[in-house]
């Protein structure tokens, strides 16, 4: 049956791009479906591991154990090959640049936490000496991110609000009520430490169970969404520094426009000094910034404009006293040296653990993604488990010492790239930069204003502002992840940014689903010539198989789409197998009733005709020599045979069917699963009683396993029905049907084969016939 060979000149394949009949490709060789190709190749027998191999290779070796050494602690690995005379100039200029950034971003981002400014320093020292043993990226300034930042200072404000710490007291003219700031800030460092240490603690654990894969359903149009609303919600808490207008404190839904409106509501008491030194720092910083990035290839080091902008500010702020001349917010007191380390509160565990979560998940999604950018830009790899455990780590060690959580800022790392930094040796060098501020340089900063920090930090976010132009490109690239990016950025801004980021993340995954839900369906036809097969819709001069119907589903086969694969089916080939069926049967009950009435009969060449009543659509046979007596026929033993594409001599409406072969092309689909497989046995059965083979094409080894494994071959589905490629098929198709050829199953209109004459009339009830010409059919 398989022996044939077919032989396939697919057109010519050009070596030359310019050269397109440099070579014919040829293919001669049998016929194959699955049994046969089985026969012919041998399958490899699959033995699995048992626990001597596992034990086997999870013995210890010196190589293994180095390894691994390596693996835990990378400055092993990377230490030793450092190039001291190439490389430390490079790390000393870019470690000091980015040190004197990170010390003014850490006083600017503790005001974001809702922190004393002097915890920020902290904050950029402490996580870089960890990072430095155990981070595999060269390139990461490691320390506080304005978003992560935002969202620590959201819990921490919702959990220790200033009406939590309301003193009342007398005054000469009126009872003022004032807030013991003291105590407030206390408050406020435990729970961030707190919150930074169970940071810690979840990265470490996640990063040693090796679930480094977690940050891939952060898809880059939810992070990038998330972020610039994250950046729109720092800058709300920056502009009422900006500003320095009295608000209250709002955390949850809405809490952004609740600020906005009590910032526009006291408008009128903002304090010029801080305004104009707020709105003199942003414009200096974008213009610098702007031409750092213009003539960055001319400029060996980037103007260190936050540097410049804050001495400034601070000469002038302590030289004119704008304190007491205008009542500007100053810094007021930067701490000078370390304070002892501080237990976490374990008390607080249970409400700060679903917001350290996301907390911790989105500091790490954001580090490995920027560091993934470097090391791809100078050709390293990093490892996403051992950043986790880095990370774990260096934010436990935050935990301690009262710093907030640990990431890395955009505009520190491109820094310290772009000055030259080669290894971790840079960022030890900015931790030895904050470490000189921490211990001599804080009191100098106390008389700067924080609408100067407030404007840093906005002119920071002017990366993620910029993120919005992503969407027209988004749009035309993929409309499901533009989509996904504006609801996460709005649900982000509305919710808060824990919430919208789980909005985001399940908004994300229902995209995933709906798009497997509803996959494209095509129907396939030959490119003449060859054993090709694209879409029909797609292409031109592509031919489709007479009476054949090759049907490609793009995705998995799952309970979630089995309907999108069953009405597929009925668009393509264009008719409903059940309701043919049931159209059939009720031709077939009414023919019947004619035969057991005696209206109809048959003739030796299987024609039958009516006696005595009128049939529309009808034809009388005029051989009358060859007609059989009606008596003696019992219909119990009839088998009829119907073309059901001719006219039949009863009034029911049967659809023509014109398709007797269905290939489905399965080499697009990926897996599948029990709903499924019961579902396609369903559809075969449907598709077979009405006379239509059925055969799947392409089917992966995965695939055929499962559909084994799940029961779907049985005494009907075989073997036999899979072929290799929809050619084998639709080659075995033709082959089959032009075996046929030579007679005519169907005799006529309708056949009637007598089996056996009994003189005796059987008497048969309606019911009865109806079963058995379901059962005739079926078969």
């Amino acid at each position: 049956m398989y022996g044939s060979t077919f032989q396939v000149v697919s057109g010519n394949i050009a070596t030359n791009p310019r050269c397109h009949e440099c070579n014919n490709y040829k293919v001669s060789r049998s016929i194959y479906n699955q049994a046969t190709f089985n026969e012919k190749v041998e399958k490899k027998e699959i033995v699995g591991k048992t626990l001597q191999d596992f034990l086997k290779k999870c013995s210890c070796t010196s190589k293994k154990a180095i390894r691994v050494t390596k693996s835990l602690l990378p400055i092993i690995d990377w230490l030793p090959k450092y190039r001291w005379k190439e490389w430390f100039v490079h790390d000393l200029i870019s470690g000091v640049s980015t040190g004197l950034v990170a010390t003014l971003q850490g006083l600017a981002f503790a005001l974001l936490v809702g922190v004393p400014v002097g915890y920020g320093l902290y904050s950029s020292f402490f996580p870089i000496l960890p990072y430095f043993i155990l981070g595999t990226s060269k390139h990461l300034s490691v320390g506080p991110f304005a978003v992560v930042c935002s969202m620590m200072g959201s819990l921490v404000l919702t959990m220790a609000p200033d009406e939590k710490f309301m003193l009342s007291g007398n005054s000469t003219e009126m009872n003022k009520t004032m807030v013991d700031t003291a105590s407030r800030d206390a408050a406020r460092v435990l729970i961030s430490g707190t919150l930074s240490f169970l940071v810690g603690i979840i990265q470490l654990v996640l990063g040693t169970l090796q679930i480094g894969f977690i940050v891939r359903y952060l898809a880059d149009p939810l992070v990038g969404g998330f972020t610039t609303a994250a950046a729109f919600q720092v800058f709300v808490s920056q502009l009422k520094l900006v500003f320095n207008v009295p608000t209250k404190s709002y955390n949850g839904i809405l809490s952004i426009i609740y600020t906005l409106i009590d910032i526009f509501a006291n408008i009128g008491k903002t304090n010029i000094a801080d305004l104009v030194a707020g709105l003199l720092t942003f414009v200096a910083c974008i213009v610098v910034k702007e031409l750092n990035d213009r003539y960055k290839r001319i400029l060996r080091v980037p103007i260190p404009v936050e540097v410049i902008v804050t001495i400034v500010a601070t000469g002038i702020s302590y030289g004119v006293n704008l304190e007491k001349k205008f009542n500007a917010g100053i810094v007021k007191s930067i701490p000078s040296g370390f304070i002892p380390p501080v237990a976490p509160d374990v008390n607080l565990f249970s409400e700060l653990i679903g917001s350290a979560f996301s907390i911790g998940i989105v500091a790490y999604a954001v580090a490995v993604s920027v560091g993934k950018v470097y090391a791809t830009k100078h050709n390293y790899a990093i490892n996403g488990n051992q950043e986790f455990v880095a990370f774990g780590v260096s934010n436990i060690l935050c935990g301690f010492f009262s710093c907030f959580c640990a990431s890395t800022a955009l505009s520190r790392t491109a820094v310290q790239e772009s000055t030259g930094g080669e290894t971790q040796i840079a960022g030890i060098i900015s931790a030895l930069i904050v470490l000189i501020a921490i211990v001599a340089l804080g009191k100098l900063l106390e008389p700067l204003q924080k609408s100067v920090l407030a404007a840093i930090v906005i002119a920071n976010l002017k990366g993620m502002f910029m993120q919005v132009l992503d969407i027209p490109r988004l749009w035309r690239q993929n409309k499901w992840d533009a989509v996904l990016w504006v609801f996460t950025c709005a649900a982000s801004i509305i919710l808060g940014l824990d919430l919208g980021l789980l909005a985001g993340l399940v908004f994300g995954l229902l995209t995933v689903v709906i798009r497997v839900q509803f996959p494209s369906c095509d129907c396939l036809g030959n490119v003449p010539g060859t054993d090709l097969y694209k879409n029909v819709k797609a292409y031109k001069q592509i031919i489709e198989p007479e009476g054949i119907k090759i049907i490609k589903f793009c995705s998995g086969i799952f309970y979630g789409n089995i309907d999108g694969l069953k009405n597929g089916i009925k668009k393509i080939v264009g008719f409903d197998p059940v309701l043919v069926f049931n159209k059939r049967t009720k031709a077939l009950r009414k023919i019947r009733k004619l035969l057991k009435k005696g209206q109809l009969h048959a003739t030796k060449n299987g024609i039958i005709r009516e006696v005595g009543i009128e049939n529309e659509g009808f034809e009388h046979n005029e051989d009358s020599d060859a007609e059989l007596d009606t008596q003696a026929v019992d219909l119990k033993e009839i088998d009829i045979k119907v073309d059901w594409n001719s006219e039949i001599p009863v009034k029911v409406t049967v659809p023509k069917v014109s398709t007797h072969t269905i290939i489905f092309d399965f080499s697009q689909i990926t897996f599948l699963d029990v709903v499924a497989v019961r579902s396609l046995k369903v559809i075969f059965k449907e598709l077979n009683r009405i006379d239509v083979e059925v055969y799947i094409a392409a089917c992966s080894d995965n695939v055929f396993k499962k559909m084994e494994d799940c029961g779907f071959f049985d005494l009907i589905n075989k073997q036999d029905l899979f072929f290799l490629t929809v050619h084998d098929a639709v080659l075995y198709t033709e082959e089959q049907r032009s075996a046929s050829e030579g007679y005519d199953p169907l005799l006529e209109k309708i056949s009637l084969m007598q089996q056996n004459v009994e003189s005796t009339e059987v008497e048969t009830d309606e019911q009865d016939i109806e079963e058995e010409a379901l059962q005739r059919l079926a078969s």
